[in-house]
């Protein structure tokens, strides 16, 4: 088994948007294979010979690795891991990767894909293929919780904030959180897993919506 890998760039990744390690370490030819960027399942569907990898990474959004490998049963696995690095909104990518399997993905490549993020440096998690996978199923909720009593005049922004990050301990509130990561970005995200999901505390806050639609992303 062998981590290194090859990295095939396709759109702008937002898990890599600048040089980092993990780049650095690729190198042509390799074993392994790491699509990336907003375009990157559409080049693995392009690709060829994906059967004598030792793995075969693709960036994710908000979607689930399936959308790209297909499904069959719930038997269905390859060599092919989904991943992606958490980043929210327009912080700076996170030091967390999410490694995505399905119920047959090979052992053997998800260790290899495993070991050739933690060489660079990256905390690595695996999780099942859902949409959003595990930060984003557990924090937007939250989020949305809190834009929602904010509009029902709970108490103010600043207090919202202190009363979380001094009761639970938190670095910092959710409000200032968004504001300050982008309150449109939070509406795409929370968006595409209310409607894959069909579950009301991902619904978009109206807060989210009217800076996306100031933003025009809606």
């Amino acid at each position: 088994m062998s981590m290194s890998y090859e990295i095939a760039k396709a759109g702008e990744s937002r898990s890599f948007p600048e040089n980092h390690a993990f780049l650095d370490s690729a190198t042509q030819g390799a074993k392994g294979v790491v699509y990336i960027g907003s375009d990157a399942g559409k080049a693995f569907a392009a690709g060829k010979n994906h059967e004598q990898r030792s793995f075969v990474a693709i960036e994710l959004g908000t979607e689930c690795l399936g959308v790209h490998t297909g499904e069959s049963r719930a038997k269905e696995g390859s060599n092919v891991i989904g991943f992606a690095r958490f980043r929210l909104g327009n912080a700076a990518p996170s030091q967390l990767v999410e490694l995505v399997r399905q119920p047959a993905t090979s052992e053997s490549a998800l260790q290899a894909a495993k070991e050739a993020f933690q060489a660079a440096g990256l905390i690595v998690v695996v999780c099942n293929d859902f949409p959003g996978r595990i930060v984003d199923r557990l924090i937007r909720p939250y989020f949305n919780a809190a834009l929602r009593r904010l509009d029902e005049k709970l108490a103010s922004a600043d207090d919202l904030d202190k009363t979380l990050c001094l009761g639970l301990g938190y670095p910092e509130g959710p409000i200032s959180l968004l504001e300050r990561t982008g309150l449109a970005h939070h509406f795409s995200v929370t968006r595409d897993l209310h409607e894959a999901l069909g579950q009301e505390p991902y619904a978009p806050a109206r807060r989210a919506r009217v800076a996306a639609a100031r933003e025009q992303v809606i």
